[in-house]
C-alpha cells in the first residue's frame, strides 16, 4: 500500500467532512471519508464517535449507542461521546433516566461550552417532549 503520511496533515478535513456530510443525510460520502480518517489514523476515536453520530441521525439508537460506549470504554472522559450516548439513550424508551444521568454526568464535568449547551439543551427536550406522553408539541 502507498505511504499515506503524507495525507495525515489531511485527517481533520476528512473528519470534518464526515459530519458535514452526515448532517445533509449523506450516508455514502460520511461512510467514505470515515474510511478515509481510519486509513490515517486507525486508532482515533472520533472516527468511531464519527460513525455513532452516523446512527443517531438515522434513528439506529442502539447501534449508536454501541459506538459511544466503544469510546467511552476506551477514553471514559470524553464528553463528546459522553453527551451523544446521552442523547441516543434519552431517546430510546426503556434507557431515558440512565441517558439523563450520561448529559448531567457530560454537563458536570466537560469544560466545553458547546457540550454543555448540547447536554442542556437534550435535557430540557427530554423534559418537555419525552417524559410528557399524550401531548403533541407546539
Amino acid at each position: 500500500m502507498e505511504d499515506l503520511t503524507k495525507y495525515d496533515e489531511d485527517f481533520f478535513l476528512f473528519l470534518e467532512g464526515g459530519f458535514i456530510a452526515i448532517n445533509q443525510a449523506d450516508e455514502e460520502a460520511a461512510e467514505k471519508m470515515f474510511k478515509a480518517c481510519a486509513l490515517l489514523r486507525p486508532d482515533n476515536s472520533l472516527i468511531t464517535v464519527g460513525l455513532g453520530y452516523l446512527h443517531l441521525h438515522k434513528l439506529e439508537l442502539s447501534k449508536a449507542i454501541e459506538y459511544f460506549k466503544a469510546v467511552i470504554d476506551k477514553e471514559p472522559d470524553n464528553a463528546m461521546a459522553q453527551t451523544f450516548l446521552g442523547i441516543a439513550m434519552s431517546l430510546t424508551p426503556d434507557q431515558v433516566t440512565e441517558g439523563e444521568k450520561v448529559l448531567e454526568k457530560a454537563l458536570k464535568n466537560s469544560d466545553d461550552d458547546d457540550v454543555k449547551k448540547v447536554a442542556n439543551t437534550t435535557l430540557e427536550f427530554v423534559d418537555h417532549y419525552v417524559k410528557k406522553t399524550g401531548a403533541p408539541p407546539r
